[in-house]
């Protein structure tokens, strides 16, 4: 979750990650570097599914075939696609906690000058009504047996 937060550059959710990598055991320094995006004293069992994570955030959710088979070469194809869900679910967050953290830092008069009011608050609002049809294209996707990536070259 760290990985793509600091890839995507999300605040709210910087903070809250960070919180809950302390709760479970994270050392400030593991935390670091993460929110760096350091790729130094990952541990060996984690480097692959970290660095997958922070490349689907930088390629906004169309990564390389050969960086998903290496995933799924290390993982297996159930914890691959497991990891896959858990990094598309942080991708959505941040898509609402980017303009949360503006419309905060608007409220202490710290307006980002990337963004405006209107984006902020419809950014913030427009996800509930989104979901209904988020559900409706998954479960059509299902159905289709489309596939869950896009690759780039």
């Amino acid at each position: 979750m760290l990985a793509v937060t600091e890839v995507n550059g999300c605040e709210v959710c910087s903070y809250y990650h960070t919180r809950i990598a302390l709760e479970k055991g994270l050392s400030e320094e593991e935390i670091q570097m993460l929110i760096s995006g350091s790729a130094e004293s990952i541990p060996p069992d984690e480097a692959t599914a970290i660095l997958f994570a922070q490349h689907y955030a930088d390629t906004k959710g169309q990564p390389t075939k050969k960086a998903w088979g290496n995933l799924i070469e290390t993982y297996g194809q159930m914890k691959a696609d497991q990891i896959l869900s858990s990094i598309q679910i942080m991708m959505m967050g941040n898509v609402m906690g980017i303009p949360l953290s503006a419309f905060m830092n608007r409220l202490k008069k710290e307006p980002s000058g990337n963004s405006n009011l209107a984006y902020e608050l419809l950014m913030i609002v427009l996800p509930v009504f989104f979901f209904p049809v988020a559900l409706i294209h998954i479960l059509i996707s299902e159905i289709l047996k489309t596939p869950r990536l896009r690759f780039t070259a």
